[in-house]
């Protein structure tokens, strides 16, 4: 039984025809996931009991004949910033290093009524803050493609545990390319689904209006199904949509002939090398498979990352302002004072990055730069959005890279913010829009390092992405 090249359909046949147990899948995949672990560093902690009791669950209804789920034994990895209720989550600092949440996300809930199986939380920049998965407090992840090599940030613990096969799926979260950059340096699939699509109730805040949860995994077809099992309303979170949600495996037929796609001119000007050249070659692909390719402009995409930077940085200010040693992260000892206790709790527990991120988020929402920075940044944040609607209109799906470079070494960027924040460039646009995009694998560098292909799509048409990026997958291999 080889994990690392089961399918989750495959492994629903398998179950279905008594091949393997849930059990048996289970046991296998946390061997490999701990003993893999000290090489990739993906995994911050593991949930043997939890996992076990979940594929038990899983064989119990088999063997009653009920359905188990379309996730049925299927493991799956889930980033530490996703509760998980009587799991430590972390979020990847010292502030949390033994936080254990009461409840579990929303995402988590439905990952397991599906049948899932969480084999443990994986590592990533603290609270989702950074491009390379090295501001983790518990040490870098590294990728598995490369070990010398970042594996993106800020999920790179979940790509890396997809690419290393010891999860067949798992979790993310996206706030300005956190999903796709990873997925592209790693050679996985990574989506990030309309703003609204996905509950991010139990998914700790870095920036809410750009926050989403989604999904890594080895297909097009898996990713879409674990997207249709945590997608759709829920009560508990005022912003997720009411929009139904297809069964996006089932709508993978292929039938992508006259799909108009844009190629943003914007995204494009300062491409070049070996991603340039498999982007494009994934461009012809899809103009083979029928698609009918144009140039588009989205101007305001030169503004995107100054716009970017200030809204997330003044919701990160506002949102970690809560992790001050009074409920429940860590607290500094050597503390007198009530104003000693903030002040040396958060100077201790907090990283460089996230140091960075609260005072500059502090600084635009001050008295006499509100009005300069964050009001500005949210009107050039509509011009955003108003590029992608005018697109749509000509457009079906945008076609686009991920990003400018492939996986870059570590250490390689870490004193240069500028540079790391730089290797967002193309991911942002979309998560400021909110519209639903994806990486998927166009191939490799000489070096054989992966690159990814992103599309983009309309608000809530996951489907047609799914089928465009399927029928390419299909072609491509």
């Amino acid at each position: 039984m080889d994990i690392r090249s089961l399918s989750a359909g495959r492994i629903r046949e398998g179950l279905a025809a008594r091949e393997f147990s849930a059990v048996e899948i289970a046991t296998e995949a946390l061997r490999l996931a701990e003993a893999g672990n000290p090489r990739t560093n993906a995994y911050l902690s593991f949930s043997p009991e939890r996992a076990l009791a979940a594929a038990r669950a899983v064989d119990e209804k088999l063997a009653r004949g009920e359905d188990p789920g379309p996730l049925a034994g299927v493991p799956v990895a889930v980033k530490d910033v996703i509760l998980t209720k009587g799991l430590r989550t972390t979020c990847g600092s010292k502030l949390l290093e033994n936080y254990i949440p009461p409840y579990d996300a929303t995402a988590v809930i439905r990952l397991e009524q599906a049948g899932g199986v969480i084999l443990g939380k994986t590592n990533c920049d603290e609270f989702a803050m950074g491009s390379s998965n090295e501001n983790s407090a518990f040490g870098p992840v590294r990728n598995p493609v490369a070990p010398d090599r970042v594996p993106g940030g800020s999920s790179g613990g979940s790509a890396a545990a997809v690419a290393d096969g010891t999860a067949v799926v798992a979790l993310g979260s996206d706030t300005g390319g956190s999903i796709r950059q990873p997925a592209s340096f790693c050679g996985v699939v990574g989506v990030t689904p309309t703003y609204g699509r996905v509950s991010r109730y139990g998914l700790t805040a870095f920036a809410s209006s750009l926050d989403h949860i989604g999904p890594f995994a080895r297909s097009v077809r898996d990713a879409a199904v674990l997207l249709g099992v945590i997608a759709g309303r829920d009560p508990r979170d005022a912003t997720s949509a009411f929009a139904p949600v297809p069964d996006y495996a089932a709508e993978l037929d292929g039938k992508v002939q006259g799909m108009r796609l844009g190629l943003p001119r914007e995204y494009f000007e300062g491409l070049a090398g070996e991603t340039a050249q498999l982007v494009m070659r994934g461009v012809d692909t899809l103009k083979r498979l029928g698609c009918q390719v144009r140039e588009v402009s989205m101007p305001a995409t030169r503004y995107a990352i100054a716009c970017y930077y200030v809204i997330c940085t003044a919701e990160a200010s506002s949102n970690l302002a809560r992790y001050d040693g009074v409920r429940y992260t860590a607290r500094s000892p050597r503390s007198e004072t009530l104003q000693d206790m903030y002040r040396n709790t958060r100077g201790e527990g907090f990283g460089t990055e996230c140091k960075r991120r609260i005072m500059l988020g502090t600084y635009v929402l001050s008295a006499g730069y509100y009005d300069a920075y964050y009001l500005k940044a949210q009107k050039v944040r509509g011009l955003v959005a108003r590029d992608f609607a005018r697109a749509f209109e000509e457009v079906d799906a945008l076609v686009a890279p991920v990003s400018p470079f492939p996986a870059f070494e570590l250490g390689e960027k870490v004193d240069d913010p500028l540079a790391m924040y730089l290797s967002d460039i193309y991911t942002i646009t979309g998560s400021l829009a909110g519209v639903p995009c994806m990486s998927v694998p166009c191939g490799a560098t000489a070096a054989g390092l992966p690159v990814g292909m992103q599309i983009l799509t309309r608000h809530f048409d996951e489907s047609g992405m799914f089928r465009l990026a399927h029928a390419f997958e299909q072609a491509a291999t």
